[in-house]
Parts: structure tokens; sequence; C-alpha cells
């Protein structure tokens, strides 16, 4: 029996194309749940605004503008369910709720940071095909008021 050396070994695939084939790309792959929590306009914010640190909810709201009130209590309530946000509620009257990330929600604001810092370094040329495209990034123009 030959003897398979590291030279020998093929790489190893890419996790990348294995979720190309994989069940990312499945209309039922559970991983989409938490990709949308994750992705969604609010979710991305909330990540990066509790990386810096805990906070109350009205904190976190006025850091993350324009969210409202029901959209912040549910993106929260997900990405809590996800693993990704920790939500201490102390004994006090009012009530006094903290929100923090978990070891596993750091991970992920990281991920999503990444892909914030690179929107806003790329917005420039993002902004460029919008004016190609009709200044709205679509292929017309948006509706007059």
């Amino acid at each position: 029996m030959p003897i398979v050396t590291e030279i020998d070994a093929a790489p190893p695939e890419p996790l990348s194309e294995r979720l190309r084939r994989g069940e990312l790309m499945s209309r039922n792959c559970p991983s989409r749940a938490v990709l949308r929590h994750m992705t969604s306009q609010w979710g991305i914010l909330a990540l990066m605004a509790l990386e810096a640190r805990t906070c109350r909810f009205s904190e976190l709201r006025r850091l993350i503008g324009g969210v409202s009130e029901r959209m912040l209590a549910q993106t929260l309530r997900q990405l809590e369910g996800d693993g990704l946000v920790d939500r201490v509620e102390f004994p006090t009257v009012p009530r006094h709720v903290e929100y923090s990330l978990t070891d596993l929600g750091r991970e992920a604001a990281a991920r999503v940071r990444s892909l914030a810092d690179w929107i806003e370094v790329s917005l420039p040329r993002i902004a460029q095909v919008w004016e190609t495209l009709g200044g709205s990034g679509r292929l017309s123009p948006p509706p007059s008021p």
C-alpha cells in the first residue's frame, strides 16, 4: 500500500466551494435563517453597535439611527435566538435590560463589520454605478414625489 504524503494529498477544498454546492444554497437550509438575521440592515448595525459595549435598549436605539422600537426588539430577539446576543434583565422598576454579544456574537460582529467596512470604502464606486443606472441603483430612475 503506497504511503500518501502531504505533498501527494489533494489540497483541502475551500469552505466557500463546499457551501456553493451544499446546503446553504438549498431552500430548506437552516443556515439561511441565521444568515438573514445577521445580514439584515438592523442585524448588521446591532452587531456592530454591541461590538463596542453592552447597551440598554434605549441606548442601542439611539446608536442605530432610524430603527423603530418594534424592529430593534425583533432583531435582538432573533440574534438572541441564534446565540449571538445575550439579554440580561435586572429586577428593577423601571425595568432595566442590557444587551451584549456572546463569544459567537463577537465572531459574527467581526465578520459583518468587514462587510460594512468594504461597503463604506467602495461607496464612491457604487455611487458611480447608481449614477449610470439613473441615480437610484435601479435601471430606471426613482419615481417622482
